[in-house]
């Protein structure tokens, strides 16, 4: 796809950042949840527990001065692309919430975009989120041209943003602490069934699954941004020894997710003889509540009963680096995986 941020003879191109969405106050915390399980309802037992995990990063019960954390950083990411790019409007569309994505490819159409560039800001590739942004994207765009960018955990930009972030609280623990302290790694996990193939790929989901025919990709590029985060890191006496990886924030309820998990990790960590650990969660690009509460406040207590001292490196937030990473993703300097597709009208 030509010209994907700009208008030609032949149509008007614009970027589309795509997030996961969160609510605005507490009270819309059950309805959340239900685009989040794909319109299952929530026992009335987690909508609580997620209320409180809300309210613990200072979501309300009415909307506050200004957004939750994800929609904010989501948005600001997204104005400072559209300044450095300098050719039109970059739209932003949320899975779970508002501006839904149906709703943002609407107003894209009624702006005459004839072709869109997807960027989901979740750099690794799989079919728990990603492949859903893809769905909804493509279910909105009728008529108009999509490039899907599915995955771009490798980008050298990304993995430099990451590094800007961590270098200096690395830097203060072990200052601190008086010892190498150990970083931990982290990504989303996503259910088990998620990952594999065959008849595995749908055991405990929903009638009708079908069957995947080959490995999610996920895991592999999760841990490979940690591995590109690390390399740059040796610059400044990082070590290979020095980095754990783990996956977080698994679900609430149904069936197994992937691990290893944070707690069991941490565990590990003060098993060696460490006294603290500095995390970086490695497959989120902003502050939301699995970093705010799962890191911040769970997290943070369990390394604390477990006679550990945790540090965490800043989320990238309004990063220029990171803005550097989307600009060479969208401009296809940086290869990402792409997949192209014309919606039929």
């Amino acid at each position: 796809m030509s010209d994907t941020t700009g208008s030609s003879e032949t149509g008007k191109s614009a970027v589309l950042l795509l997030a996961h969405g969160t609510p605005d106050m507490l009270g819309e915390m059950a309805e959340y949840l239900s685009k989040v399980t794909g319109g299952r309802a929530m026992p009335q037992e987690v909508v609580e527990e997620l209320q409180h995990r809300y309210a613990q990063i200072g979501l309300q019960e009415a909307p506050g001065l200004e957004p939750p954390p994800l929609t904010k950083w989501t948005m600001t990411q997204a104005h400072m692309l559209e300044h450095v790019l300098g050719a039109g409007k970059v739209y932003v569309g949320m899975r779970n919430w508002h501006p839904y994505i149906a709703d943002t490819v609407a107003e894209m159409r009624r702006d005459s975009v004839t072709r869109i560039k997807a960027v989901c800001l979740a750099p690794q590739n799989s079919r728990t989120s990603v492949g859903l942004y893809r769905k909804a994207v493509l279910a909105a765009a009728t008529g108009i041209e999509v490039e899907f960018v599915a995955g771009w955990a490798e980008s050298p930009l990304l993995a430099e943003a990451f590094a800007e972030k961590l270098w200096p609280v690395w830097a203060e623990a072990c200052a601190e602490s008086g010892q190498r302290v150990p970083v931990l790694f982290t990504a989303h996990s996503v259910p088990c069934r998620t990952i594999m193939t065959g008849e595995a790929s749908v055991a405990g989901a929903r009638p009708g699954t079908p069957a995947q025919d080959s490995p999610d990709p996920y895991p592999v590029e999760a841990k490979r941004t940690a591995q590109m985060v690390a390399d740059r890191m040796a610059a400044v006496g990082f070590h290979e020894k020095d980095w754990y990886f783990a996956f977080q924030s698994q679900g609430i309820s149904g069936g197994p997710w992937i691990g290893p998990t944070v707690e069991d990790t941490l565990k590990a960590i003060k098993a060696e003889g460490h006294v603290g650990v500095v995390m970086q969660p490695v497959g989120f690009l902003c502050d939301h509540v699995e970093i705010l509460y799962d890191i911040d406040i769970a997290f943070r207590q369990t390394a604390s009963e477990l006679g550990l001292k945790l540090w965490r490196a800043e989320s990238l937030n309004d990063s220029e680096v990171l803005v550097e990473a989307l600009v060479d993703v969208v401009s296809g300097k940086y290869k990402a995986t792409v997949d192209e597709v014309l919606v039929p009208a």
